[in-house]
């Protein structure tokens, strides 16, 4: 991808609650057992439990059961690479990389309920990109929660980047235009928009992001470039239900995943991608704004089958 530098030890910690109920709870099952029906039964229940979604999990097991009936698997300890190759196989012809325009600004557009990290996020794609170079602009259209506007301002004087800021209350379409605007005459190379903070089931809130997208289209031809929903890694399968509904008001085109640390399970990035067609991009692995990766599917399934 060429924008973050993966630590995978930083991925491995993340995903300890789930190599725990897929590498240990796995292989305590799989070892000296020869291959049955019962025993894809169970194997189902540990891909459930990490949170791979009832989607995945079907077609998975749909094809270690056909794998098993043409005879390439008869025993147990032959399943975990099968499942890693099925699962790996998800993100074929895949693009994970954050896009970017060809003339002018590269708007990114960052929505997410609140409490998902949203702000925090948006402060580690600004450092990254910072990292690459490239100047950045920050919106702080997140108008609505208390503090969001100072607390991006603070994360702003952290990393001495500008901000466009708007009144407490103030309609955050204006300050998504009012950010545009300084991002063009500024000849800033990447306009990061923070959102009002929003629950997914608020329809009124919901169209009003919609409303941002439209007025950022209008100024900035091709914009926004990339929208980025803010997933917490630890809500399971209720961040199934947040991405179907943010994709549907604003074409969400990858998923920053955050909170990925001892709690969470990581196979919700695998249920996302079958369920939404969405591909997970980035994850948070820790407070700081160095904490984000790019996510890559080979290491990240390896970490979650992984003993310890």
């Amino acid at each position: 991808m060429g924008l973050f530098t993966a630590t995978i030890d930083a991925i491995r910690s993340g995903l300890s609650k789930t190599r725990h109920t897929l590498a240990g709870g796995l292989r305590s099952i799989l070892s000296g057992r020869e291959l049955d029906d019962e025993l894809i039964e169970e194997i189902e229940h540990h891909l459930i439990t990490a949170d791979v979604g009832v989607q995945t999990t079907t077609s998975t097991i749909n094809a270690l059961r056909e794998a098993h009936r043409g005879g390439e698997l008869s025993r147990g300890e032959d399943v975990l690479a099968f499942l890693k190759t099925e699962l790996k196989a998800r993100w074929r012809d895949v693009d994970r990389s954050i896009a970017r325009a060809a003339t002018g600004p590269t708007v990114i557009l960052v929505a997410g309920i609140n409490g998902a990290g949203k702000t925090t996020s948006v402060a580690k794609i600004a450092k990254s990109m910072g990292d690459e170079g490239r100047t950045v602009l920050l919106a702080a259209a997140d108008t609505f929660r208390a503090g969001a506007v100072e607390q991006l301002g603070i994360w702003a004087d952290r990393l001495g980047v500008d901000i466009v800021k708007g009144a407490a209350g103030a309609d955050p379409a204006s300050v998504a235009y009012d950010a545009t605007e300084a991002a063009v005459a500024r000849g800033v190379d990447v306009l990061v928009i923070d959102t009002a903070g929003r629950l997914h089931t608020q329809e009124p809130l919901m169209r009003q992001l919609t409303k941002i997208r439209d007025v950022v289209r209008k100024k900035i031809p091709g914009a926004p470039h990339e929208v980025l929903l803010v997933l917490d890694a630890t809500a399971g399968q209720n961040a199934i239900a947040q991405a179907r509904q943010f994709k549907a008001a604003i074409e969400v085109t990858g998923i920053f995943l955050a909170k990925l640390d001892g709690t969470a399970r990581g196979g919700i990035v695998i249920a996302i991608r079958d369920e939404l067609g969405i591909p997970v991009k980035l994850v948070g692995v820790g407070e700081t704004t160095d904490d984000v990766e790019p996510f890559d599917p080979d290491p990240f399934i390896e970490a979650m089958f992984e003993e310890g």
